[in-house]
């Protein structure tokens, strides 16, 4: 795939999407202002901040997670974004006229690192000003638009709670008030999204009914612990607790304001949302493609755009889903019969090993401990093996944690967050352990490379010390790019011979991979050709093997999600063709740390960049 994608045109070219009016129809001329007149690394710097501080003003939580200086960036520790349909609609115009000032400052006297850099900020406005004609749902700080605000995987409802959970942190009584006015502005936030739900739904677009069940089931469990029990109370009680600079009543006083705020305002606001969800489900529709909604088609196009990073079709995609399905599997029938597993499809017998008790541990709180302990050290020896594929390693440590059992019924196997931008905090690699079985041993690997090193870790803390780049860029969420990274890095991982002697570790890797690549024939299957969703669970429990407890809630989360699930394996295809042709043009020139170096240090960015980058580096090693 040589030609630029859709992402990568939508800066160079100027392609806005759903926009109704071109830049050049508000000009005079068809002329680009910017080449008009020099423009300067002043000129883009001053637009850049000025976009980013208005973009950091809508997303208080985000400043949060990412321990902004107060000084900087105003006072954001008492506030939570507005999900409010005017809310939506500000952050769009606001990220919209940034889009556009960053595409006129597009001259030809910037250098390659300048043009590049605005190059960037345009596609990431362009992302969080969403698709104009697609008004339901909400813009994402990671997902970008996301068609349903409320669902059973993610949204402000889930995101926020965490947010005030485990990054808001309590070092002062400054941050103790902070956080009882955030649980306050979290029941506010909590009706927002109720109304935001309801002009949805006079839209046309609710929920498929059936992610109703696991949505409602997150809804209702939220508030069946009493206030004083809430994790957001106790978890506050902990870090009082650690500060020293006030007394126990003081702290004794704070805990029972933030049961209070729980008790008089969350839990309400929670019910009222509850009992809205529940009307609605009546109404949905058991058609769970966004084919189904309106508008739904183009918005389909709008997240292959932005989430696949692709120019395909999804037809195109469906395609190549099938064959990368078609080809790993063949070399998982191979290692399955030279280990006697021969009879049965590859699913039946990846079934088969997923039910022996060799490849599981207990079901129990030490089982669990047992787990999470042979991932850290997993993540010890690659760390160990690094230096030879990676000249520059992030100094920011990962840890391994279990996803909190309050919303792991509707969370993915695992997820990784980043590290605070000052390093305070580490990354954390997140994993869910509702189902034992759902996590064998010969798959946890690969998972952790893929979530924590040398995946999702290394490329987002890395990003995150890449201060010349700006805080958008530090933080972007490049779907392609980093899903792509961190799918590479499971077959770099056997590269590194971190599955050596491991033939059932090996296809663990590959039933990942067929995972991936699967996810691109469900995807397009339930969002292109109106599969159902009963459809796309046989296919995908056929295609990976795994278990039931897995396929269910994936294909759902595919459903909430259209278009996410695509740009894993287009991703990680990109990444070993541009490695392939950089081996075959520089030979014994070609330096796989120096190759690293090159995605990874330029930041998070769309892959025809990224494809555009490595050609100007073979070029400068050719010459050497």
């Amino acid at each position: 795939m040589n030609k630029l994608n859709a992402l990568a045109l939508a800066v160079m070219i100027g392609i806005t999407g759903c926009a109704q009016e071109t830049t050049s129809s508000k000009m005079n001329s068809g002329e680009n202002v910017a080449s008009q007149k020099s423009v300067s690394r002043q000129d883009v710097d001053k637009v850049v901040e000025h976009y980013t501080r208005e973009f950091i003003a809508h997303q208080p939580a985000m400043a949060t997670s990412l321990k902004l200086d107060s000084t900087d960036y105003g006072t954001y520790a008492n506030r939570l974004p507005d999900y409010s349909v005017a809310g939506m609609q500000a952050l769009q115009i606001d990220m919209e006229r940034a889009a556009e000032q960053l595409k006129q400052l597009q001259s030809a006297n910037l250098d390659n690192k300048d043009l590049l850099h605005v190059q960037v900020n345009e596609v990431i406005a362009r992302y969080y000003a969403g698709d104009k004609v697609f008004a339901a749902g909400y813009i994402d700080t990671w997902g970008g638009h996301l068609p349903y605000i409320v669902n059973q995987i993610s949204g402000p409802l889930m995101d926020v709670p965490g947010v005030l959970q485990n990054q808001h942190g309590i070092e002062n009584e400054a941050d103790a008030k902070a956080y009882i006015e955030r649980l306050g502005a979290f029941a506010k936030m909590v009706d927002q999204v109720r109304d935001k739900v309801l002009a949805d739904a006079k839209r046309g677009v609710i929920l498929p009914k059936p992610l109703f069940p696991n949505t409602l089931s997150y809804l209702n469990s939220y508030t069946q612990p009493t206030a004083q029990e809430h994790v957001l109370v106790t978890s506050f009680g902990d870090k009082l607790s650690k500060l020293d600079t006030l007394g126990e009543q003081a702290k004794d006083d704070y805990v029972a304001l933030a049961a209070k705020a729980m008790s008089q305002k969350v839990y309400p606001a929670f019910k009222r949302i509850s009992n809205e969800m529940a009307k609605l489900e009546k109404q949905a529709s058991d058609s769970v493609g966004i084919w189904s909604q309106p508008n739904g088609e183009a918005f389909y196009q709008h997240a292959i755009t932005y989430l696949a990073d692709s120019d395909m079709s999804a037809e195109q995609i469906h395609e190549v889903g099938l064959a990368e399905v078609e080809r790993i599997s063949k070399r998982m029938d191979e290692i399955l019969r030279a280990n006697g597993y021969t009879k049965g499809s590859v699913s039946e017998r990846m079934k088969q090993l997923n039910e022996e008790p060799r490849f599981l541990f207990a079901n129990s709180d030490e089982g669990r401990e047992e787990l999470l302990e042979f991932l850290r050290g997993e993540i010890k020896v690659i760390n160990e093996k690094a230096p030879q594929y990676f000249s520059t390693l992030p100094p920011q440590k990962v840890e391994v944690k279990r996803i909190p059992v309050e919303v792991e019924a509707g969370a993915p196997g695992g997820y990784y967050y980043g590290p605070s931008l000052d390093g305070s905090r580490p990354g954390v690699f997140a994993i869910n352990l509702k189902d034992m079985k759902a996590v064998p041993s010969f798959g946890l690997k690969t998972l952790t490379y893929h979530e924590a090193v040398p995946g999702h870790h290394f490329q987002i803390a890395l990003n995150m010390l890449q201060t010349d780049i700006g805080l958008m860029r530090q933080n972007a969420s490049f779907n392609g790019y980093i899903e792509g990274w961190a799918l590479y890095s499971e077959l770099l991982a056997y590269e590194m011979g971190m599955y050596e002697n491991d033939p059932f570790g090996d296809l663990g890797r590959l039933q990942a991979e067929a995972y991936r690549a699967a996810r691109l024939v469900v995807d397009t299957g339930l969002h292109f050709k109106k599969w159902s969703r009963d459809e796309a669970i046989a296919y995908f429990a056929e295609a990976t093997g795994s278990a039931m407890s897995d396929v269910v809630p994936a294909i759902d989360r595919y459903i909430a999600w259209p278009g996410q699930a695509l740009g894993y394996k287009l991703g990680m295809l990109k990444f070993e063709e541009l490695r392939k042709d950089a081996q075959k043009a520089l030979g014994d020139k070609f330096d796989m740390t120096s190759f690293h170096d090159e995605i990874l240090l330029k930041g998070a960015r769309p892959l025809a960049l990224v494809e555009k980058d490595i050609a100007r580096w073979v070029e400068k090693r050719q010459a050497m």
